[in-house]
Order: C-alpha cells, then structure tokens, then sequence
C-alpha cells in the first residue's frame, strides 16, 4: 500500500517537473521576422543562443545523417525584367503587360533537376511563368530566359517574381531569388 502513494508522488512530481520544463522552453520562443515577413515557426533561445529555421531563408537545405551535417545552398541570382529591350520594375495598375524574365545563377554548389520561374500577386496568389528540367549534373553558372509572358496586373501592389530551383525530379520547388514589380495606382 505504501509503494502505491509513493509512485503516485513520483508520478505527480514527473507530471509538474514536466509541465515546468514545457513552460521554460515555451518562455525562449521568439518572433522571427525575415525581410519583414514573420517566420511561421519562429526562433528558438537556448542558453543566450538564438536557433532559427534554415529553411526560411531562401536556398537549398539537405542533411546528411551519416556524417552529421545540414548542408545549405543559396546561389546568386541576378534577375531582371524585360518588357521587349527595356528593363523595367513598375507597372500601372490595371494594365496587361507582356514581359520576360532573365536570371543568371552563378555559385551553386548542389545538384539540381529543374528550375522555374513564378509570379505571386499582392494577394498570394501564384502563377507559373515558365519551368525547365536541368540535364545533367550539377551546373554551377548558368542562364535562364523565359519566353514572353503576358500578366495582368490587376491591383496595385507588390508583385514578387521568383525563381526556384529544384534538386531532384521528385523533390519540390525552393525559391531561391525574388524580384518585386510594383503596381501603382
């Protein structure tokens, strides 16, 4: 009988041990704001250090289990918008633009199977430009154009285009670049 009311002690104290402990590491959860966009998961503080989601920051994340490390990739990708030879960033509201989008990706260390380039309007909604699989390897400094590509800018506001790069046919698209195109009133 004795045993029972002292595993139960021990039980109680395990539940409120843990309940603190839960409460503790809640109390390090930190808002982590990204070129002003807030990160969903947030940041972590561990003993004065801060831990942050490799993923949100725009590249190429991979881990390897056997030798214990997370690798991440983020190439340099230059950008640029062409409505026929003329480069350009903004646009007025409500008009129907044709354009095409020019990226130079140099320093990429990873291997990829696809690149592609979308345009995500003030809303969130997205659209695809144009996408192209990568024969062979890995390539490291390379061009990409997409063909001409009529869009509506609808509503004033910030227009992101991306440009995302895919590591395998089965893997999903990761941006890795954005340029804004401004709608103005």
């Amino acid at each position: 009988m004795k045993w029972r009311k002292v595993m139960a002690l021990v039980m109680a104290f395990s539940i409120m041990g843990g309940t603190v402990i839960s409460a503790e590491s809640a109390k390090d959860q930190v808002k982590l704001i990204i070129n002003g966009e807030v990160s969903k998961d947030g940041a972590v503080v561990i003993d004065g250090k801060t831990y942050v989601p490799i993923r949100d920051f725009n590249g190429i994340v991979s881990f390897d289990p056997s030798g214990g490390k997370v690798v991440f990739d983020q190439p340099n990708v230059h950008m640029f918008l062409f409505k026929g030879d003329t480069v350009f960033g903004n646009v007025n509201k409500g008009n129907k633009v044709k354009f095409n989008v020019f990226s130079q990706i140099d320093t990429l260390k990873a291997d990829i199977s696809g690149v592609k380039v979308a345009i995500t309007d003030p809303a969130g909604n997205v659209k695809d430009i144009q996408s192209q699989d990568i024969s062979g390897a890995q390539k490291d400094n390379f061009w990409f154009r997409t063909n001409d590509f009529t869009y509506d800018f609808k509503t004033a506001g910030n227009y992101r285009v991306g440009f995302y790069i895919k590591e395998s046919k089965d893997s999903s698209y990761t941006l890795v670049s954005e340029k804004v195109i401004t709608a103005i009133n």
